[in-house]
């Protein structure tokens, strides 16, 4: 039977193949998002940094040696802040790098194995939107790891040793909420290496295809840019390496901070994070999908990959060598000597008040330190654990009477120092001291310090 009355545009509709439509990105991102935490790996590890860092701080709390050559390792018996900063170093080094490996390194490269990028296409219809959709799962996957990191170990550590105050990296102490809200900071910087390497692995996941050597990008090139800081750089060098973010987060902790190298460390980390998740997206949108045998193309991860990261690192070297008015490795005599009888002036008050002598303020101190490199037979300047130096101070109402504390220094490139107590005993020996949290060692026998590598004269 023919309908004759039927209105032409009805035919026209009824007859018109319906449009389809693209997947909006947030559909996308939930999508991911479950195809990331349902893979056991990524379940393990998220159990892991909520569980295993609160586990480690507490048992190391309690042990009667401490991790001493760790920064704030020292301090883990007198307070709960320093277990988070000494997870800290060590996941800047080792963990983190990891973990974005692991989650960043292989979300475009996964696919590749699996053979599944034409039914992902046919269903969200657009290469940008999976693109968007897959790098904000591995972002929210990363900082929920990294968030894992800082609550745990926080969580051990308050509950194993408790919320006393702090001593800072100048010997000051921070009270129990400064102390809290420089945790936070320290973390919150360490975040931006963090994305700067989970970009590296997006940018090896895409350039590489299945190639393994995606998934090992990330820690190869942290543990590049870690043997780096350990080398005799220039400053200018030095702070346009991302990786100087997850060490320059020590500033915090001296009064005042030294804010510069740590937003000059982000800035750079984010910078390159920008860049290579962009270079990212460049690939990923102008790959040839047709071809199912497509195993990444070494060309385009040497010129759209390698070589912009490389110029931006020049531009990052040539801006900060610029603005900062530091030039070589920073360590110079004179910077050696003001800190080292910054932090001496601020633990000697400490030490007085564990030993309940009469209370002394820095001013009337006026400690001072005399420090020679090898003595004095090289430049005064630079790393090494050949410094040696003489803290002079005065006691008030002693006259024509002045003490004097010998300490041998071992300074690393980046201005972190060691200094040992080397005479007089009852001054920078080691003895116990009577402490709220117990037994501790004399604060004046060794402690850290740092130098400001952009500060002025």
């Amino acid at each position: 039977m023919t309908t004759t009355g039927a209105p032409a545009e009805t035919v026209a509709t009824v007859a018109a193949p319906a449009v389809a439509r693209r997947v909006p990105v947030s559909r996308g991102y939930r999508f991911e998002l479950v195809k990331l935490v349902s893979q056991w790996r990524i379940r393990l590890l998220v159990t892991a940094c909520w569980i295993a860092p609160a586990l480690f701080v507490a048992g190391v709390s309690r042990q009667s040696t401490l991790p001493a050559d760790t920064l704030f390792g020292r301090w883990m018996h007198a307070t709960g802040w320093a277990g988070p900063l000494v997870m800290l170093g060590f996941a800047g080094t080792w963990a983190l790098p990891l973990l974005t490996s692991v989650v960043a390194g292989d979300v475009f490269a996964a696919e590749d194995r699996l053979g599944t990028w034409r039914h992902l296409l046919v269903a969200v219809r657009s290469p940008g939107r999976i693109f968007v959709a897959k790098s904000l799962a591995s972002l929210s996957v990363i900082v929920l790891l990294v968030a894992g990191l800082a609550v745990s170990s926080t969580v051990g550590g308050l509950a194993s040793v408790g919320d006393q105050p702090l001593v800072g990296l100048d010997g000051h102490p921070l009270s129990s909420g400064d102390a809290a809200a420089r945790v936070l900071l320290a973390w919150l910087a360490a975040l931006a290496p963090t994305l700067a390497l989970a970009a590296i692995g997006l940018l090896g996941s895409v350039a590489l295809g299945r190639s393994p050597t995606g998934l090992l990008l990330p820690p190869i090139v942290a543990l590049a840019m870690s043997v780096a800081q350990m080398l005799p750089l220039p400053v200018a060098l030095r702070l346009a390496l991302p990786g100087y973010a997850f060490i320059s987060w020590n500033g915090l902790f001296t009064s005042p901070a030294q804010l510069t190298p740590l937003l000059v460390g982000v800035a750079v980390s984010l910078a390159w994070a920008l860049l290579a998740t962009a270079l990212a997206c460049l690939l990923f949108i102008r790959r040839d999908f047709t071809n199912p045998a497509y195993d990444g193309s070494g060309h385009r991860a040497l010129t759209l990959g390698v070589l912009p990261l490389a110029a931006l690192t020049a531009v990052a070297v040539g801006a900060v060598a610029v603005a900062a008015p530091s030039t070589g490795s920073g360590i110079t005599q004179a910077k050696v000597q003001k800190s080292l009888a910054t932090v001496f002036a601020h633990l000697y008050r400490l030490q007085t008040e564990q030993l309940h002598r009469p209370a002394v303020t820095e001013a009337q101190l006026r400690a001072s330190a005399a420090c020679t490199k090898s003595d004095g037979r090289t430049a005064q300047e630079g790393a090494g654990n050949d410094w040696r130096c003489v803290v002079s101070w005065r006691l008030p109402g002693v006259t024509g009477v002045t003490g004097t504390a010998v300490y041998q220094l071992d300074i690393t490139s980046d201005g972190r120092f060691v200094a040992d107590g080397d005479g007089p005993k009852e001054v920078n020996g080691y003895f116990l001291v009577r402490t709220s949290t117990g037994d501790a060692p004399n604060p004046l026998w060794q402690f850290d310090g740092n130098v400001d590598l952009l500060e002025t004269q």
